[in-house]
């Protein structure tokens, strides 16, 4: 499937994706209050890894993943036609970096809790309900 924008749409609106406080974060962050976790740290220094919410007391971080930038294998995570080898390289360095960042909080004793973006859909939310809080009750 080829692009549906021109080379300077597309440019203008991947221009606009941020890397802080993106909406599905917001989303999660939100989830996080209702459920009662509020104790904990937005991309602190303490990891280098920056998960998306750490809570240092317990040892459990969470990221939240857009789909496309992570690799999932969902309807999202698929790579655009256009300029497949560029997408192709830079996402997997992205799922690269994302296996080794995983296996250092492991090693220092960290557990952590991946947050698909395709899982943020208000008919998923009692299943992310569910995934978040078995997360937090678990000890490591």
């Amino acid at each position: 499937m080829s692009d549906i924008y021109s080379n300077e749409k597309r440019k203008e609106i991947m221009k606009k994706v941020r890397n802080k406080n993106t909406t599905p974060e917001q989303f999660v962050s939100k989830l996080l209050c209702e459920l009662g976790y509020k104790n904990y740290r937005r991309k602190t220094v303490k990891l280098e890894c920056k998960p998306d919410f750490i809570f240092v007391s317990a040892q459990k971080a969470i990221f939240v993943n857009g789909c496309f930038w992570h690799g999932h294998c969902c309807n999202k995570g698929h790579l655009p036609e256009t300029n497949y080898e560029f997408w192709e390289r830079k996402i997997r360095t992205n799922i690269e970096r994302d296996e080794k960042n995983y296996s250092e909080l492991t090693q220092k004793g960290w557990s952590f809790l991946i947050i698909w973006e395709c899982e943020l859909k208000k008919k998923e939310l009692e299943s992310l309900r569910k995934k978040i809080g078995d997360f937090m009750q678990c000890s490591r």
